[in-house]
C-alpha cells in the first residue's frame, strides 16, 4: 500500500552523468499511476525526493537530485493539471541508497526518484 511505503520511479539509464533525462520506456505509464492517485485523494500531499548513485561531489549529487525531483513536479503539473501546491520536492544526493554504488548495476537502482505521502 501506497501510504506505508514509497513509490519509486527509476533513472535507469540517464543519457549522460549529472542528467535529469530519464528513459522514457515505462516512464509516461508511471507518471499515468501517480496522477491517478492523486486525482483519486485530493487531500493527498507528496514528498518528490530525488536521488542519485556516489558519481561526482555532495554538492552537485544534491543539486541533481533535488532537478530530478523537480522534474518529476512539473511532468505531474504540465501533463496531468496537478497542483504545485501538493508536491513537495526534496534533493538527497545518494545519501540513502538502495544498492551497493560499487557496481553500475547498484548505481543504476540508486539514480530515482521517490514519492513519499507528507
Amino acid at each position: 500500500d501506497f501510504v506505508h511505503s514509497p513509490m519509486r520511479l527509476k533513472y535507469p539509464e540517464v543519457r549522460e552523468p549529472g542528467s535529469t533525462e530519464w528513459k522514457r520506456i515505462g516512464w509516461n505509464e508511471a507518471l499515468d499511476r501517480i496522477a491517478k492517485l492523486l486525482k483519486a485523494e485530493p487531500a493527498l500531499k507528496l514528498r518528490v525526493v530525488g536521488h542519485t548513485d556516489n558519481q561526482g561531489t555532495l554538492d552537485s549529487n544534491i543539486a541533481l537530485s533535488k532537478r530530478r525531483a523537480e522534474a518529476v513536479n512539473a511532468a505531474l503539473a504540465s501533463q496531468y493539471a496537478i497542483a504545485a501546491n501538493r508536491l513537495a520536492a526534496y534533493g538527497v544526493a545518494d545519501l540513502a541508497p538502495v544498492a551497493s554504488n560499487a557496481a553500475e548495476d547498484g548505481r543504476a537502482k540508486n539514480r530515482r526518484v521517490e514519492l513519499v505521502p507528507q
